[in-house]
């Protein structure tokens, strides 16, 4: 008898976190890259479709900056989060098991990659990196793929210097998201600065879609007002994930209503995807092998 109630309280001590693991509310984290409200107005569609399909309160959350989402991730109080190569490399160096890949959106010609995107004021004289050296450039946040990592590996290969403030430009300056260095750039306040587009589609939509094409769309610029500088290689899509321990049905629901919504909803879609999208695909973390060894090595 004694062995069967230790055996009893064992299995019950075992039990008891699983069932505490019961799903009572589902939090969204949105990366910056434009004002708090505008990022709940985009996804509040999706919001209200989640929460229907759990069956619970579902909320949206909107840090000040991508460490406040990765930060989010890591600690486990966000469940959901679209975020870019580089903050979903730096939740994944910072804790392997927090988060897991579902989906990636899709460019309409059926790509999952976008581009750092240089742009200036067209009546600034500015035409190319060249043009820049002593004026001041604009990245968007330390954690952002296209507002950072790449530009900075890349421009300065480019322009055979450091991105250090007074080498080759004469102040590099951080400016909080995409939005904000959109905006630094087309009121003059910076001679230029870095952004994300598909590159797809025209320079005076802001292309397909994007952070561009949201400001666009916002009439926040116009687009025949700047041009483009510079523009990086191929960037990898970054992730939709998930939280790894989710219940499973509630991973399924959510994995199901995103990769469909382009279908139910074409308008939501476009919303949540800034742009135009041919939909979400199923994506692994293998694909993001590359931007992981690049984020380690930037550590160092």
């Amino acid at each position: 008898m004694k062995k069967l109630v230790t055996l009893l309280a064992l299995t019950t001590a075992i039990a008891t976190p699983v069932a505490a693991q019961e799903l009572t509310e589902f939090n969204i984290g949105i990366l910056g890259g434009e004002n708090a409200q505008d990022r709940l107005a985009s996804n509040e569609c999706f919001r209200a479709y989640v929460e229907e399909a759990l069956g619970v309160p579902t909320r949206l959350f909107t840090p000040a900056d991508y460490n406040g989402v990765i930060q989010g991730l890591v600690g486990g109080s966000l469940d959901f989060a679209w975020l870019g190569a580089s903050s979903y490399a730096a939740t994944y160096v910072s804790n392997p098991d927090a988060v897991e890949p579902i989906l990636v959106k899709t460019n309409l010609d059926g790509s999952y990659s976008y581009h750092s995107i240089g742009f200036a004021r067209a009546d600034s004289g500015v035409t190319s990196l060249d043009d820049l050296q002593g004026k001041v450039f604009a990245f968007g946040d330390p954690n952002s793929t296209s507002g950072y990592l790449i530009p900075s590996v890349e421009i300065p290969a480019a322009i055979n210097a450091t991105m250090d403030s007074g080498d080759y430009f004469g102040e590099v300056r951080f400016v909080g998201g995409h939005e904000q260095t959109i905006i630094a750039v087309y009121n003059g306040d910076v001679d230029a600065g870095v952004t994300w587009a598909d590159g797809l589609g025209n320079w005076e939509d802001g292309y397909n879609s994007g952070a561009l094409r949201k400001a666009a769309d916002a009439g926040l610029v116009d687009m025949n007002e700047m041009v483009e500088i510079w523009r990086s290689k191929p960037i990898p899509e970054g992730p939709i994930v998930l939280r790894k321990s989710l219940p499973q049905d509630a991973k399924d629901k959510v994995y199901e209503l995103l990769a469909n919504l382009h279908v139910t909803d074409e308008a939501c879609a476009y919303s949540v995807a800034a742009g135009e999208t041919a939909g979400f695909l199923p994506v692994t973390h293998e694909a993001y092998e590359s931007i992981i060894a690049v984020r380690r090595a930037s550590m160092n």
